[in-house]
This record gives structure tokens, C-alpha cells and sequence, in this order.
């Protein structure tokens, strides 16, 4: 009786799961696994050996070198000849992100908030790759500090439920934050803000977690007023001018 495959651990699911050649394409179709996907990540990209990859992975070195492999052979398959390349199935798990099942690295899945004590001051920031995100109507994800006796006790990466200053403002005051640290933001989220008690500290660009440790510090340079306008004019983004046409600050 065969042995039953081991199940594989991944960082996250990749962001873009097809490619296709623009000109001159072949016929047929390439279907790269998602583990074997987060394979060539590791390998490849993060420039990891096949034992660390393997750690990362929860797996033999001997099967990441056998998927990886696989993984080589049908991207070159679709290189050479124009083939699409999708990225679905596979036998494999997402990463939990704690210290005794998550991979260390990069990992996207974050523990669950805590519940908040009366003696806790949560902040959240507007987050992408660590930095504050400068659009506050279109975040995607939250990172969210608790504070206690002027210290970080714990953090978390939280997506949010909807786009939108009104939603986001709702988000923000179902998690309890005391306040929001961000680049600009809407009027109408600031009002929203203001009525479910929530500070505001608008203007503030750069690292997420520096801002927290300035704004504990009480060295943070921001305001209250940092409107952004993201309908076809230019407007104060985060302390800059930007053209906000596409409605995204900084693009």
C-alpha cells in the first residue's frame, strides 16, 4: 500500500494564479501545482537551499527536490513553447503563521487579535509590505498594535471587510482601536472616526511599525486634518502632492 502524501505547508496563495504569452503562442496548457509554486518561491526568489526550503514547507528535502524539479520542467515547457501557465490544485496547506506551525518567513496569516483589556490602547495603521498604506478608502489590510503601559504586547495583521472611507471607519471601531495612524484619509472618515471616538493622526508616511514606536515615543509628526481627494484633483496625500486621477495616492 502506497504511502499517503504528505501534506504541504505554503506561505500564502500566490497572487497571480495565470500567465499567457501575449504573441506567437502555442497550443496548450501548463498547470503548475500551488505547492510546487511555493517551491520555486523559496528556492528561486527567497534563494533558500532545498533543507531550508523543505523546513519551510514541513517535507523531505527529497521531495522538494522532486516538485521542484517538476515545478523547473513545466515553466520551461511553457517558456519554450508559448504555452499559458495556470497555478491551481496540488496537495498542500496554507501556513497558520504561529511560532510552533508557521514558516517565519514572509508569512501573510497573522494569530488572532486578542481580546482587548481595559488597560490596552490599540493602534491601527493603514498596511502594505510594512509600510503605512497612503490610501485610506482602499486599504486592504489593517495592522493592528496593542499597547500597554507604553510597550507593544502584541500585534496583528488584519484584512479588512470592505473598501471605502464609511466601511473602513465601521472596521476600525468594530476592532475597538483607540486610534488610527495614517497617510491622508476622507473627510467623512474623519467625522466617523470622530463620533465613534477614535484618534486620528493623519500625514504620516514611511515605516508602520516606526510610526507606532514615534507616536508612543510622542516624537510623531502628524495631524488631525490630512485630507486626501481621490476624485480627478490633486490632493494632500500623506504630506505630498500627488495625482490622485486613478485613486490610489502615490501611483
Amino acid at each position: 500500500m502506497a504511502r499517503p502524501t504528505r501534506c504541504r505547508r505554503v506561505c500564502s496563495e500566490p497572487s497571480c494564479r495565470s500567465f499567457t504569452p501575449q504573441a506567437g503562442a502555442g497550443s496548450g496548457l501548463v498547470a503548475l501545482t500551488v505547492d510546487e509554486y511555493e517551491a520555486v518561491r523559496l528556492v528561486d526568489y527567497e534563494k533558500l537551499t532545498h533543507e531550508q526550503c523543505a523546513a519551510h514547507m514541513a517535507i523531505s528535502r527529497t521531495t522538494v527536490t522532486e516538485i521542484y524539479e517538476s515545478a523547473r520542467f513545466k515553466i520551461s515547457d511553457s517558456l519554450v513553447n508559448g504555452k499559458a501557465l495556470v497555478i491551481s490544485g496540488g496537495n498542500y496547506r496554507v501556513c497558520r503563521g504561529d511560532r510552533e506551525r508557521g514558516c517565519g518567513r514572509n508569512c501573510r496569516w497573522a494569530p488572532e487579535l486578542n481580546e482587548k483589556g481595559d488597560a490596552v490602547m490599540r493602534i491601527a495603521v493603514p498596511y502594505e509590505a510594512g509600510q503605512v498604506f497612503q490610501h485610506f478608502g482602499h486599504t486592504r489590510q489593517m495592522k493592528v498594535y496593542d499597547v500597554e503601559d507604553g510597550q507593544v504586547v502584541n500585534t496583528h495583521i488584519a484584512d479588512t471587510t470592505g473598501s471605502g472611507h464609511g466601511a473602513l471607519a465601521g472596521f476600525l471601531s468594530g476592532l475597538k482601536a483607540d486610534v488610527l495612524i495614517c497617510g491622508g484619509i476622507g473627510a467623512g472618515a474623519q467625522q466617523a472616526l470622530s463620533q465613534a471616538g477614535i484618534k486620528l493622526c493623519g500625514g504620516v508616511a514611511g515605516s508602520a511599525d516606526e510610526a507606532v514606536r514615534s507616536f508612543l515615543a510622542g516624537t510623531l509628526d502628524c495631524r488631525a486634518d490630512a485630507v486626501c481627494d481621490h476624485h480627478g484633483q490633486h490632493g494632500d496625500c500623506g504630506g505630498h502632492q500627488h495625482d490622485c486621477g486613478g485613486g490610489r495616492c502615490g501611483q
